[in-house]
């Protein structure tokens, strides 16, 4: 139980807990009091008192508000790391984008992550790592935008998901949804005169019917022009093919995502997949024989398996070669299966794990070039993207660190204008509902409009 008198610091704080525990052991009140140049937090857990105070040092009443609520969110942190007797990888750290973060630290970043979030030191040489490879990519075409398109339909479901996706045997909205999705492209490709990266992602868009892809990827076409990176998430190797695999390359893809999770068959079976790990193998072949860079997922933490389970896995990417491999930490989302079976996952041998992926994908030549968190992670680990040298998915680096605009079609799209000159970012997000997507496109085609019309920078 958690109470606080700031209900606008509710959600920040309960993720904290979250990061220890489920809470349901916990009896938590929180009140914050300020004065002219100080602040003061006052906390009692399961009948303790803690008491906490601070000077303000900020210049603005935004900056002000936020290094309230982070003072806090750093109080509840060490006062929860004390009662489990516990230091957590990211310490105190919350946020989706510690990447980000570190880079608003004039000065360097390595200090304040260390001193004040308690972040340890292989996460702050992870984010080091992170931030040397993107320079290179944020250095180029600053002036550009990208183009995301959502297809939320998939084969299966997996137990881990918790987006909007449906199972397309069983869904009646997919052709509609492809009408709608077209007619929102149409009205949206104009409104950025630069696009240097194109994601058609999901769910997984290559389940579609031939003719419904085929649409899709004629109405993206004025976007396709050379030098633009245009990704696809082909995902699932029971629905490659080379007759996709033709057309996709036909509309100027560059990119295709395989996405294997693990490559153990009796794990795939357990998370909902319909295929085994030597489909995987076959179809990643398959895809690099036209000439696609390939992005590969693999998820850390699933369900029975072990540190030697994924030590496989990682062995297999690196003899496979994907120009980049994303490590992600399983994560119980709300909305998921695994979610609703699950009350929550232990560290485990998640660090082994993860440390592991790193050591070895280094010394196959990768480097890691984008970086994100999520809530409800397991060991409240993080999300890698790893990438060959110049290989980087520059699209993945734009939506993580926020320093482009996007153009978002589809069903729980969110569409950003980042206003430089201001620090903010202006967002417009379309109705996760398929069926009430479909049903006010045009509205949503308005929305945009304005809010890339309004916001449009000289």
């Amino acid at each position: 139980m958690l109470s606080t008198n700031r209900q606008d610091y509710i959600k920040d704080l309960e993720e904290v807990v979250f990061m220890f525990s489920t809470g349901s052991d916990l009896d938590i009140s929180h009140e914050q009091k300020t004065a002219d140049d100080e602040y003061f937090d006052k906390f009692t857990l399961n009948g303790k008192v803690y008491e906490f105070k601070a000077q303000k040092h900020a210049e603005t009443a935004l900056e002000l508000k936020r290094y309230e609520k982070r003072f806090s969110k750093l109080a509840l942190y060490k006062i929860l790391s004390e009662h489990y007797g516990e230091n957590l990888p990211w310490g105190a750290l919350t946020g989706i984008r510690p990447v980000k973060m570190a880079r608003s630290f004039i000065g360097g970043f390595e200090s304040e992550f260390k001193k004040v979030f308690s972040v340890r030191d292989d996460k702050i040489a992870l984010t080091r790592d992170v931030i040397k490879t993107q320079c290179k990519i944020l250095d180029r075409n600053a002036e550009f935008s990208d183009f995301y398109v959502g297809v939320p339909f998939c084969p299966s479901r997996c137990v881990y998901c918790s987006f909007i996706s449906e199972e397309i045997s069983k869904s009646k909205y997919a052709s509609l949804y492809t009408d709608a999705l077209v007619k929102e492209i149409n009205g949206s490709v104009n409104l950025t005169p630069k696009v240097r990266a194109v994601y058609l992602g999901g769910g997984t868009p290559i389940c579609l019917n031939k003719g419904d892809l085929i649409k899709i990827l004629s109405a993206l076409s004025p976007l396709i022009k050379d030098g633009v990176e245009f990704t696809v998430e082909a995902g699932r190797p029971d629905e490659i093919t080379s007759e996709k695999l033709e057309i996709l390359k036909s509309f100027g893809v560059t990119r295709v995502c395989v996405n294997p999770q693990t490559f153990k068959d009796e794990t795939l079976k357990i998370i909902g997949r319909k295929h085994t790990g030597a489909d995987i193998i076959e179809k990643f072949k398959l895809a690099k024989s036209y000439g696609f860079d390939i992005n590969c997922d693999v998820i850390a933490g699933l369900p029975e398996e072990s540190f030697s389970d994924f030590k496989s896995t990682i062995d297999k990417i690196i003899e496979l070669s994907p120009e980049n491999a994303t490590v992600h930490t399983l994560s119980l989302k709300k909305g998921s299966v695994l979610k609703e079976r699950t009350a929550r996952l232990t560290a485990g041998e998640l660090d082994k794990m993860l440390t592991y992926a790193y050591s070895a994908l280094k010394g196959a030549g990768y480097e890691p070039y984008y970086l994100y968190r999520q809530k409800y992670m397991a060991g409240n680990f993080e999300n890698v993207g790893y990438a060959k040298k110049g290989k980087a998915c520059v699209y993945n680096v734009d939506v993580m660190e926020e320093t482009s605009d996007n153009v978002a079609c589809g069903a729980n799209a969110v569409s950003k204008v980042v206003i430089k000159s201001e620090e903010r970012i202006e967002r417009y997000g379309a109705p996760k509902d398929i069926k009430t997507y479909i049903d006010k496109v045009d509205e949503i085609i308005e929305e945009k409009k304005k809010l890339f019309g309004e916001n449009k920078k000289a």
